[in-house]
Formats: C-alpha cells, sequence, structure tokens
C-alpha cells in the first residue's frame, strides 16, 4: 500500500521518538535503533522510499542538516580545553587519524575493489569516533580514569577536526573529477579552503560580535543563529562549490572559541536540534542502505571490519602512546573501543549523495560500507568492551564518587567534608559565580547544565555512586531525581527536603519524587542547614564505637545534623531518615558551635 507523503513524515515522527525512547530505556547509542528502524521501514519493509519520496528536495534536506550537526559539534571545541590533554589525545586527532585514514583506505582499495578515491573517502569518513557512542560505552565499561579521560577526549576533539579533515579530502575528490592539471587541481582546492576558512572566520565573528554587544534579542538569538549558520552554508557554497560544511564547521569553532560570548543557551538550543535532525536523518539515510549490495560485498566487508578493529586502531594506538605513561594494558583497551557514530553516517550519506550528482560510479557503495562499519563497530564493541576491561584488569572497582547538584555554600561545606574523607566528588551548578567559587575551593566541577546532552558527553559519570541533589531550587533536585535515577539507579540518587516534615503532595509534586527526598534527616532542610552555617556551624567527623555508640552521640551533642557515615569498608552512607549508623564508623554531622 502506498503512502502519502504526509504520513511517512508522521511515521519518520513517530519512529525518531520511538526509538530514542528505547536507546534511553536500554542505555545504548541511540544509532543503534535509528538505524535499524530505518533499514526496517526501508530496504525490509519497503515503507519508506526517500528518493521518491523527497524527490529533489532530499540532497538540500541532507546536505542542511549535516552542515547544523557539524556546527553544533564544532561548537564544543575549545582551545583551551585541549591544552590540558596531553600528547595522546592529541596525536590521536593527528597522526592516529592519519594512520586509520591510511590502513582503512588501502584496505577499501585491495579487499573491496574499490576506485582509489573512493576508498580515500571511506578512510576519512571512518577516523571519526565522536562523543555520542563513546559516552554510553564508557557508563558500562567503567574504564580507569586515564582511559576514559583519552577516549572521551579524543570522541569530542576529532569530531569537528575530523569532520574538517573529511570534507578536505571530499574536496579534493570532487575537484579531481574534472580531469585537470594537478597545478589546477591543487589551485582550486586552495581556493575552496580558503573560501571556507575566510567565511567561516567571518560569520563567526559577526555572530560573535552581534552577541556580545547584544544587537540581537534573546528571545531571537536562537533563530538568528540557525538562519546565519543555513545563510553561511549557503554563501559559501554559491560562492565556492563544495566550501560550506568547511565554513561551518569553522564558524563553530570560532564562536566557541570567542571571548566574553555566552553560547550557553545556544548550546542547548542546538543539541536539541541535533537530536531532532539527527534522528529523522538517519532513518531517511539508513532507508537508503542498500541491503543486496552489502550482502554481495559478502567476506571482504567482513574483513574490512576484521582490519578496522585489530589492525587499523592498533596501529593508531601504537603510534599516538608512544613515549606515554600508559602501560600495556590500558594500550590494549584503547586498541579496542573506537565505535563509529554520528558525523561518519550522516556525512557519507550527504558525500554520496554529492557524488552521484556528478555521475561518480558506485557513489552509494560509500554509504554501504560505512553503515556496515559502524553497525559492526558499535555492536561488537558494546557487546565486549565490559568484558576485554576486566579480563585486562583495567576496569575501576566498585564506584565511589558523589556527583552533588548544586554549588552554593552548603553543598561546597559539603563537597569539602567529603574530600577530607578522600572521597572523589565532583559538584555541578550552571551558574558561573558558583562553579567559580568551588574551584577557588579547591572542588572539582563542572559548569553547565547536568541533564544536557553537553553534560552527557563531557560529564564522567564511570566513577558515581550515589548523586546528592543539594540545590535551593526544588525543581532543578527533582530533574536530578529522575535524570540520574534512570542512568545509576533509582536508589542512588538523594536529595534535599524543601520544607521540613511536609507530607503533602502539591501539583507540582509526585510520590516517584518524595522517594528520593530523604537526604539528611527530616528537619535538614536546605534553609536550616544554610542558617546553621552562617552562625558558624562546622561539619565534625567523629568515630563511634561499642562504648561511644549512637546514643552516646546523641546525649553529647544536641543542635546536630547528622549528614553521612563511613563504614570500615570505607564506604559512605548518607543518613536516611530513622538510620541509625552501625559502629564501628565515622559519623560526619553538622554541629553547632557552643
Amino acid at each position: 500500500m502506498s503512502l502519502s507523503t504526509s504520513m511517512i513524515v508522521v511515521i519518520i515522527g513517530a519512529g525518531s521518538l520511538i526509538a530514542q525512547w528505547i536507546a534511553w530505556g536500554l542505555r545504548v547509542p541511540a544509532i543503534l535503533p535509528l538505524l535499524i528502524l530505518g533499514i526496517t521501514l526501508g530496504p525490509v519493509t519497503g515503507v519508506l522510499n526517500p528518493d521518491e519520496t523527497f524527490g529533489s528536495l532530499l540532497f538540500p534536506l541532507v546536505s542542511l542538516s549535516v552542515a547544523i550537526i557539524l556546527f553544533e559539534g564544532s561548537l564544543t571545541l575549545k582551545f583551551s580545553e585541549i591544552k590540558g590533554l596531553g600528547n595522546v589525545v592529541r596525536n590521536l586527532v593527528s597522526v592516529g587519524m592519519l594512520a586509520t585514514f591510511v590502513v582503512v583506505g588501502l584496505s577499501c582499495y585491495w579487499l573491496l575493489d574499490f576506485p582509489a578515491e573512493l576508498s580515500a573517502l571511506v578512510g576519512a569518513v571512518t577516523v571519526v569516533t565522536g562523543p555520542t557512542v563513546i559516552a554510553p560505552l564508557m557508563r558500562v565499561v567503567r574504564p580507569k580514569a586515564s582511559v576514559n579521560r583519552v577516549l572521551r577526549w579524543e570522541g569530542i576533539v576529532i569530531d569537528p577536526v575530523g569532520a574538517i579533515f573529511t570534507v578536505l579530502v571530499f574536496n579534493f575528490i570532487v575537484l579531481r573529477q574534472d580531469h585537470q592539471s594537478l597545478t589546477n587541481l591543487l589551485f582550486i582546492f586552495a581556493e575552496t579552503v580558503a573560501a571556507g576558512l575566510f567565511m567561516g572566520v567571518a560569520f563567526g565573528y559577526l555572530l560573535g560580535v552581534a552577541l556580545r554587544r547584544v544587537w540581537i534579542p534573546h528571545y531571537l538569538q536562537n533563530l538568528a543563529v540557525l538562519s546565519l549558520v543555513i545563510g553561511a552554508f549557503g554563501l559559501s557554497n554559491a560562492w565556492v562549490e563544495e566550501s560550506g560544511l568547511l565554513t561551518v564547521t569553522v564558524m563553530g569553532i570560532w564562536l566557541a572559541n570567542m571571548r566574553d560570548v555566552n553560547i550557553s543557551d545556544i548550546l542547548r538550543f542546538k543539541e536539541e536540534l541535533a537530536t531532532i535532525l539527527i534522528s529523522a536523518l538517519f532513518i531517511i539515510l539508513a532507508a537508503r542502505l542498500d541491503l543486496p549490495s552489502l550482502i554481495e560485498m559478502g567476506w571482504p566487508i567482513l574483513g574490512l571490519l576484521v582490519i578496522i578493529q585489530f589492525v587499523a586502531r592498533p596501529i593508531c594506538i601504537a603510534l599516538s602512546t608512544l613515549g606515554s605513561n600508559l602501560d600495556w594494558r590500558e594500550k590494549a583497551l584503547l586498541s579496542w573501543i573506537a565505535p563509529r557514530g554520528i558525523v561518519a553516517a550522516a556525512v557519507s550519506s550527504l558525500f554520496a549523495l554529492s557524488l552521484e550528482r556528478i555521475g561518480f560510479a558506485d557513489a552509494n557503495k560509500l554509504v554501504t560500507v560505512v553503515f556496515a562499519v559502524i553497525i559492526g563497530t558499535v555492536v561488537f564493541q558494546s557487546l565486549t568492551s565490559t568484558l576485554v576491561a576486566k579480563l585486562l584488569k583495567v576496569q575501576q572497582s566498585k564506584p565511589n564518587g558523589i556527583v552533588i547538584i548544586g554549588g552554593n555554600y552548603v553543598a561546597r561545606t559539603v563537597a569539602q567534608a567529603l574530600i577530607k574523607l578522600k572521597v572523589p566528588v565532583l559538584v555541578t551548578d550552571s551558574s558561573w559565580e558558583y562553579y567559580r567559587q568551588a574551584r577557588m575551593d579547591g572542588i572539582p566541577a563542572y559548569f553547565g547544565n547536568a541533564y544536557s546532552e553537553h553534560a552527557e558527553n563531557f560529564l564522567d559519570l564511570s566513577n558515581t555512586a550515589q548523586v546528592w541533589a543539594l540545590s535551593p531550587n526544588r525543581h532543578q533536585n527533582e530533574l536530578a531525581a529522575y535524570h540520574f535515577g534512570h542512568m545509576i539507579g533509582e536508589n542512588k540518587v538523594f536529595t534535599i527536603r524543601s520544607t521540613a516534615g511536609s507530607k503533602s503532595v502539591t501539583n507540582s509534586d509526585n510520590k516517584r519524587f518524595r522517594r528520593h527526598e530523604n537526604l539528611f534527616n527530616p528537619d535538614a532542610t536546605y534553609s536550616r542547614l544554610s542558617l546553621m552555617l552562617a552562625k558558624g556551624a562546622t561539619i565534625k567527623p567523629t568515630k563511634l564505637n561499642e562504648t561511644f555508640g549512637w546514643n552516646e552521640y546523641l546525649q553529647q551533642y544536641q543542635d546536630v545534623i547528622p549528614l553521612f557515615y563511613m563504614d570500615v569498608d570505607e564506604k559512605l552512607h548518607a543518613m536516611e531518615e530513622g538510620s541509625i549508623p552501625p559502629v564501628p564508623c565515622t559519623l560526619i554531622a553538622l554541629v553547632q558551635s557552643a
């Protein structure tokens, strides 16, 4: 039965939501259910035929979507953050990236009998891993901090860097199709690169100045940024063909690194927009996958996956970790984990459409091979990485860290008490002042919304045992309970009470949140803790034993709020309502000075 275009759009929208919800529920990268749904709707059932449904609009739809995705990814690349990453990450996005490009490109040329240009393009597209597939994997694998840090930052940095490299390779291939002399080819290639760099810097600078000087009202900023990104992409392509993707990538990097420009709201908007675009785009692109062509490739495509997993990645890691302090076990795990993700799928599909338009033979095979690499690496590494980490003995011991939502004075005081007990702590807050004060107090801190996609990619939760929401904003605490409760477990999230002893449930409350509102005792509301600290109260540790137990402690200290205790195994426990600390243990409480 033939469906109308409007009904197909409805199916894509509903399917996007379902796929994202399944990924959230199963805690897997969203790319997997999106690809499976797209393949099911496309080549398996024939419900969705993107070329027939969208016709001439397919190419501009994909190209504009990819431009926005690359711009959003490049907004996360800040040079100030790269400086502290060490040589390994810098090598991975330079020497290691080139090594992967060469090995994969040569493998495609020999195994799949691809033309040299198409082989080079496959090699370029598959250098990118990306944080959207790395971050969920790290939460499950829980490797040592050194490995976790390298893999996370590789995915974050190589996203825009690999995109620029891939665009340059693609532009060179397209120009070479004109069969011009080498001199003319190099001249036109340099012109394309120069145009992309110039337009990217110019539009990035103008947008940054407009935001800094508030030329654009706040409610129009997101629309203005989106319009300028699309405008820059179109104008750059009109000036010099195929320079638009480089323009928007450079534009995002430039804007991210301008001083005194607040892009936090733009990042949130772009994350939401990118989620919508990626969800719909992946279903559409997966529906174009040529399954018979993939099956026809047979053993050679499996051979390519083996080379990517067991040859290309180990060579990349070996070259990138020369002279580093990483031991062979850590290098082995780094060699095992490198799933491909969003940028590889989106960019390869756009390039395939572009090559088809200029009459490049077998252009669609690019998508077939890249999607096979994505599915193969994500599925294989998701199923095996945890076991490999255990066998190599580079998996972290049981998590013992605490994430504290809120950077206020109460939260910082509690965090300092935990640090004295050598408990790993991370404070998060979207207030720059609270973030700055936490850093000045020597507390590890994250600036931003703890529930955003940016936080999901940047926050390392692999060593998180509990989340304590200590914000005076009850809505923020409620969001923490829902978000982190799903991520690390409902019984590992605690929030501070907003009102003492309140049993009523208002329209803004629900019983699920009330279950989490059990941090400390019933009278330990945020306002009371804040008042006690203002009056000079201090957080004091006390050892409890058989002769000086809980009852003796309460007799000695009258105005006291027990916060948490550490048992003999050095495991931390929050003092919930009605709980009594066992002996022996170390009790930490807020004690009012006499």
